[in-house]
């Protein structure tokens, strides 16, 4: 177990609505979990370098399979709409899905989500196969 810095303790105290920060530093996100998100992480980054050669924000668009996939994650735009319709229950325009899948962050989040909730691997065949990320997603889940 490690200690929280109190930004990070800050942080996590106001996204649970606490009314008053505890006195003493508080032991939080045991090795166990945070490992797990490092490794969702890298499973991600590999992804992304597989998919559009490298990783976070671009400054230009990234496009892939003649314009077919878009970003980081070459999403295609209605997998975009689909899986933020799942996850959230929005539904976006084609011009919302293309600028999300160019959001690194917000790509990301969805591909995780996709990944790693929704078993989705399988959207990403060549690079899920070159790099074995389908074995690693269970390795991780089983952690």
């Amino acid at each position: 177990m490690r200690s929280i810095h109190y930004p990070l303790l800050l942080v996590l105290c106001v996204a649970a609505g606490c009314t008053q920060m505890p006195s003493e530093p508080i032991q939080a996100l045991d090795a166990r979990a945070l490992e797990v998100e490092n490794r969702k992480d890298d499973v991600l980054r590999q992804l992304a370098e597989c998919e559009s050669g490298g990783t976070g924000d671009s400054d230009r668009p990234i496009y892939g399979g003649r314009g077919a996939y878009v970003g980081r994650f070459q999403f295609a735009p209605r997998t975009v709409i689909g899986l933020v319709r799942e996850r959230d229950g929005r539904t976006l325009s084609l011009n919302e899905a293309i600028a999300l899948a160019h959001d690194y962050q917000q790509a990301s989040s969805l591909a995780k989500w996709a990944i790693f909730e929704r078993d989705a691997i399988s959207h990403w065949p060549l690079c899920n196969r070159k790099h074995g990320l389908a074995a690693q997603v269970e390795a991780i889940k089983s952690m």
